[in-house]
């Protein structure tokens, strides 16, 4: 699956942006979709992904209570709604898809296969 994520900008904190990610193809039933960030000077991380089938959301507690992840099937898409932006939250943000994986494993960056390009968050006043 190919996924072109959308909807980056710059924000102040306080505001709230949702970002895009299409996927070639429908991923309802078939896979996992995951959300995450990589910020200067850090390592890649988890923030928030959708699983497959049940459509369970799952949030990194940094972001719980103020992102929102959600599947439009019928667009092929998949949002993350993020509220009350923080600067902490400044990051590259990317989606990611996998077929295979098991539950315990969806936060780990490693077990995602497919990824879009990322797009730039930053929140700053």
């Amino acid at each position: 699956v190919q996924l072109q994520a959308s909807g980056g900008g710059l924000v102040q904190p306080g505001d709230s942006l949702r970002l895009s990610c299409v996927t070639s193809e429908r991923t309802a039933n078939n896979y996992d979709i995951g959300w995450f960030r990589q910020g200067p000077g850090k390592e890649r991380e988890f923030v928030t992904a959708l699983r497959r089938n049940n459509n369970t959301p799952y949030y990194a507690d940094s972001v719980k209570g103020r992102f929102t992840i959600s599947r439009d099937n019928a667009k092929n898409t998949v949002y993350l709604q993020m509220n009350n932006l923080k600067p902490e939250d400044t990051a590259v943000y990317y989606c990611a898809a996998r077929r295979t994986g098991i539950l315990s494993t969806i936060r780990d960056v490693a077990q995602w296969a497919c990824w879009g390009q990322g797009t730039q968050v930053t929140v700053s006043s």
